[in-house]
């Protein structure tokens, strides 16, 4: 590969790493072409970005990076993908369905301005994204509201109840 090709590519995986938030580095190794097609359009249903590199290139890019990413320098070996994403656990459910077969696995991940290794699939698995917070943040500020309405339309209901009993009552 020409220097000229090499530059370019370091330079379209640095805008990816600035582009994208989170992503993984996956060991691919043993994946035929059928099977890479089908985790690539996977990936893509899922929005993810799924990029096959060189290994060198890839350490040349991050090297470059603002970010100091010299924890995940020791996963550059064999076959890498990366899975480049805005959303952290996106790439960590699809990769839990594939840890019976081993293939592929996880090397490494930069998540939520964090570093992962690969015995730790369950904790990237269990990271919130941003609307899953809101969400829940937004059911949590809506529960007391909902109770204290219930509480007053069941208290409207009782003295509604004893009024009309009352009123019918013979004198």
């Amino acid at each position: 590969m020409r220097k000229e090709v090499k530059d370019t590519i370091i330079v379209e995986l640095g805008q990816l790493l600035k582009d994208y938030a989170h992503f993984y580095l996956v060991d691919v190794t043993g994946l035929n072409a059928g099977a890479t097609s089908a985790l690539r359009r996977k990936c893509f249903k899922q929005e993810v970005k799924m990029v096959v590199v060189k290994n060198t290139l890839l350490h040349k890019a991050l090297e470059a990076s603002d970010v100091d990413f010299e924890p995940l320098y020791s996963s550059l070996k064999g076959n890498t993908a990366v899975f480049f994403c805005n959303t952290a656990n996106v790439p960590a459910k699809l990769l839990k369905e594939y840890t019976k077969e081993g293939i592929p696995a996880l090397k490494a991940a930069y998540a939520e301005e964090g570093f992962y290794g690969a015995n730790q699939l369950e904790e990237l698995v269990a990271i919130k994204s941003k609307n899953e917070v809101i969400a829940e943040i937004v059911s949590l500020l809506q529960s007391p509201t909902k109770n204290v309405i219930s509480a007053l339309q069941s208290g409207a209901n009782t003295i509604h109840g004893v009024l009309k009993t009352l009123g019918e009552r013979p004198e």
